[in-house]
């Protein structure tokens, strides 16, 4: 397929710039094939069944974004990508001039830091102060919010870009189906016998790199840190013998339970993953999806394609756009059914 065939028109006021006032306070969009209904997201509860389970990824957000300047001179800004261990990262850098091995750069007017080598695009950064390096992003970092948002981070996006079962630190963006849940609706879920699992995928800054290749087949995807817990693949074991169905809270957790279940069958455990999921992939594991909308032209527009079929999203989309559904990270909700 071509990249053309996943492009859709956007008017610019429906790209949510806020999250609502009030966690929760979002539209679902339902789509079965063809059928689709409009629902607020606090009718979600009436969506799913005892027994059913549904999988959350648990990463948490750091505030990745630092500001500051070479020791020699000249701003520079680092996008931490990843965190190798308590000192070092791969960091996507902006500057005048990329810095060489053995520059020293200075974040805050407080932390030192070395370049170390390349990777490719990223620069591996180790940081010389004793602190750990989650609590010096934590200090003098900033939340990397997605580029369509045209502001900057302030206090409100500390809480609200964040899932309220955020865990496990080292995402880059969160993983947005899920900003939706409230602790309340998540003990209601409990409450009616739906089961509560966790994946961990932390969420790259590649998520937002555009697909540069018109012939979708010749993309290359980033690499993400996923992890599948025994508890989990348990959970979804027991309820695939039941004939309960499995709902994946956002393409991230559906990306880390397809990729470890590459080999045929589900398996726990840890690794990288660049699955890269387009129509005619066959779903292992999940049979719904909830979702944000998504950019025309990306990966994941592909992969929702690929799960409620193409046809079905170019409708659902056209619909979401006239009936005026906020987009993207702090946007409105849909709940998928997978197209056999």
């Amino acid at each position: 397929m071509q990249l053309s065939d996943f492009d859709y028109h956007l008017p610019e006021r429906l790209i949510a710039q806020h999250p609502p006032a009030e966690r929760g306070a979002s539209r679902l969009l339902r789509v079965a094939g063809h059928d689709r209904a409009n629902l607020r997201f606090t009718d979600f509860i009436d969506q799913v069944s005892p027994g059913d389970v549904m999988v959350f990824n648990d990463t948490r957000v750091i505030k990745a974004r630092l500001f500051g300047e070479k020791a020699s001179g000249g701003k520079i800004e680092a996008l931490i990508e990843r965190v190798l261990d308590a000192h070092t990262a791969l960091a996507h850098v902006r500057a005048s001039k990329s810095p060489k091995p053995g520059t020293r750069l200075i974040f805050a007017d407080r932390w030192e830091a070395e370049m170390v080598e390349r990777h490719g695009e990223l620069f591996k950064l180790r940081f010389l102060a004793e602190d750990n390096l989650f609590d010096i992003l934590e200090a003098s970092g900033k939340l990397p919010l997605p580029p369509y948002i045209e502001r900057g981070a302030g206090h409100e996006d500390d809480e609200r870009y964040q899932t309220v079962y955020a865990r496990e630190r080292g995402a880059v963006a969160a993983p947005t189906a899920g900003l939706h849940f409230t602790e309340d609706m998540l003990e209601r879920l409990r409450a009616k016998g739906v089961r509560l699992a966790y994946v961990t995928l932390h969420v790259g800054a590649g998520t937002f790199q555009p697909v540069r290749v018109d012939n979708i087949a010749e993309h290359k995807m980033h690499s993400e840190i996923y992890e599948v817990p025994e508890t989990t693949r348990a959970l979804i074991a027991e309820a695939h013998a039941a004939g309960r169905k499995v709902l994946s809270v956002g393409t991230t957790s559906m990306r880390a339970l397809e990729s470890a279940a590459r080999g045929g069958e589900l398996t726990a455990g840890h690794g990288e993953t660049d699955i890269f999921i387009t129509p005619g992939y066959r779903f292992r594991v999940v049979d719904r999806l909830l979702t944000n909308f998504h950019l025309p032209k990306s990966t994941l527009l592909m992969l929702v394609s690929a799960f409620a079929g193409y046809e079905e999203i170019r409708a659902a989309y056209q619909h979401a756009v006239e009936q005026e559904y906020r987009f993207f990270s702090y946007g409105d909700a849909m709940l998928l059914e997978r197209k056999d």
